[in-house]
């Protein structure tokens, strides 16, 4: 066996599908964000600004956190030093988890590195905890998701997007006394579309199902207190688990789950993603816990957030871009070619100072490839005027489709 020449052919079909990811070198400043630095692979640098971050609100360099991290560091010093169970338990980590429980009125939290492997950890647990336990899944659950669902070696039903009937099908079909989960997402984040909370909670109810949700893409940026969309939509007192972030709308990093003690407990118990893992270090539990503090006050973060969002959406759409567009902040516009969007991505960069990965497949389903902005508090009115002006240009420039004006 030729391993090297094995492997070469598997990279090469990813340059030849235009899916071969591409990592560039960005070196974020304190203070000016989104703006950084671009470090070309020649050595040179320029200065771009960042339109697919995900830290929403701009929290990765909120005073608030930064000196929450560094009261942390100075006092604790840099790494845990140990997993969860073995001396990696600080006042900190207990403080985000306390902050967590509360931010999604559950009983209690739990910590993970990432919300990857919370979503993984507890879902290939479960059925270790309810044995025979079916769970129904939705077809575009996140990757972490559809790892933990596959992995637990239970019973698993697939349901169309969003299609409760389907989802109806498929629970009727199954005995009536098999324990049951029906794990979706709050805000699907390559369409930007919502989850049927309250049906699918209606559906859980009269199948006597539980219910796992998926919040990463709303926590910190949609209800009152930032508690996501259940938060919004006054149902998170029906949803029995649910997963969330620090890494995106906190601006630092991990996972969580939230839920009653006893589910808490038994998952920190038994999973072996969260009794294996190093802890996170206290200084990044401290800067999360004090940035879920802080915008469970802060409601203007998150109307700029929306309001950036709405404006991103109106401008584009009056050039005739293909944009999806399902009301919340995710802001996906269609190019449906992998080679084009690739392109698109590197003219931007190259001639325009503005990143944005291009997705594509198998992050999306091919022929619906696409770039994909998150506009937040901290792109101004300059930031948008060059976004527009340049997808503008591009636009023409590669003679590609634009819809029909309305009116």
């Amino acid at each position: 066996m030729d391993y090297v020449a094995k492997l070469d052919q598997a990279i090469d079909r990813l340059h030849q599908e235009g899916r071969y990811r591409t990592f560039i070198d960005i070196e974020r400043r304190n203070g000016n964000f989104p703006h950084a630095i671009w470090r070309r692979p020649d050595g040179s640098e320029r200065p771009i600004t960042v339109w697919c971050g995900n830290d929403y609100l701009g929290m990765g360099q909120h005073p608030v956190v930064l000196r929450a991290m560094h009261e942390a560091i100075d006092a604790t010093g840099a790494g845990s030093g140990g997993t969860r169970n073995i001396s990696g338990t600080t006042v900190y980590h207990k403080r985000l988890e306390a902050e967590l429980a509360d931010l999604h009125g559950k009983e209690a939290a739990l910590l993970f590195t990432s919300a990857y492997i919370a979503n993984d950890a507890t879902l290939s647990t479960l059925p270790r905890l309810f044995p025979g336990l079916i769970i129904y899944s939705d077809a575009l659950n996140h990757a972490s998701m559809i790892e933990g669902v596959r992995r637990n070696g239970g019973a698993k039903r697939i349901f169309r997007h969003n299609d409760l009937e389907h989802l109806r099908e498929l629970m009727a079909a199954d005995d009536p006394d098999a324990p049951k989960l029906i794990a979706f997402e709050s805000v699907y984040s390559m369409d930007g579309d919502f989850g049927p909370i309250a049906a699918i909670c209606d559906l859980a109810d009269e199948f006597g199902a539980l219910t796992y949700l998926d919040e990463v893409h709303a926590v910190g940026v949609y209800g009152p207190r930032g508690g996501g969309v259940a938060e919004r939509d006054r149902l998170m007192h029906r949803v029995d688990i649910i997963n969330g972030t620090l890494a995106k709308a906190y601006g630092v990093m991990g996972g969580y789950i939230a839920a009653s003690a006893r589910m808490c407990d038994a998952i920190r118990s038994y999973a072996p993603g969260f009794i294996f893992t190093t802890s996170l270090p206290p200084a990044v539990a401290a800067g999360a816990a004090a940035s879920v503090a802080h915008l469970k006050g802060d409601n203007e973060l998150r109307t700029q957030h929306q309001t950036q969002a709405r404006i991103l959406k109106t401008r584009l759409k009056g050039l005739g871009l293909p944009l999806i567009d399902h009301g919340s902040h995710i802001v996906p516009v269609i190019v449906g070619d992998p080679v084009h969007t690739k392109k698109l991505s590197d003219m931007l960069l190259e001639g325009y100072g503005i990143y944005v990965q291009p997705i594509n497949f198998p992050t999306v389903p091919r022929g619906t490839e696409r770039l994909r902005f998150t506009p937040s508090p901290v792109h101004g009115p300059d930031e948008m005027d060059a976004l527009v002006r340049a997808m503008d240009d591009l636009w023409s420039h590669c003679a590609l489709n634009r819809a029909e004006l309305a009116g």
